[in-house]
């Protein structure tokens, strides 16, 4: 018999994670195997994923769920860290690209030449207002408001 006639992989580990926070309920549920990968023509697979992320906020639900590759095995990674790696990643995605967007109005954009060169000179605003210890948007307002401060701190120069 198949596999898919007799359910589950047997080597199948589960874990989850529940959040509450901004008026929303977050679960995430991770299933991990690495019985599949012997049939996969994929070098450098360990182990196979399915996350599915569910968010209530308020009546309304929404589910979404991925799948995912690693080439890390079992021993170094099991559920509980390839769902905390899997945040991380989106951690970092929505740090750079959130804070693009709404501190830079980068949707709006629509530059089409150069969008790529223009992302890294704001990347490059963001990391010089990260290091001055300044909140975004009052660096902005002040570098706004005098030019010579915005000089200042990229140069280390006063004019």
């Amino acid at each position: 018999m198949d596999r898919a006639d007799n359910g589950p992989p047997p080597d199948i580990d589960h874990f989850e994670t529940n959040d509450k926070g901004h008026g929303r309920l977050e679960t995430r549920r991770i299933a991990v195997s690495a019985e599949a990968v012997a049939y996969l023509d994929w070098p450098g697979l360990a182990q196979i994923a399915r996350l599915t992320r569910m968010r209530k906020i308020g009546d309304k639900i929404s589910s979404e769920t991925v799948y995912l590759i690693t080439s890390l095995p079992i021993s170094e990674a099991g559920p509980e860290r390839l769902l905390a790696l899997s945040r991380a990643h989106w951690s970092i995605e929505n740090r750079l690209h959130y804070v693009r967007d709404v501190s830079m109005d980068e949707d709006r954009c629509r530059v089409r030449c150069g969008a790529r060169a223009l992302a890294g000179v704001r990347n490059t605003a963001l990391g010089i207002i990260r290091r001055l210890g300044l909140p975004i948007r009052e660096a902005r307002e002040n570098f706004r408001e005098d030019r010579s401060h915005a000089i200042h701190a990229v140069t280390g120069r006063i004019l």
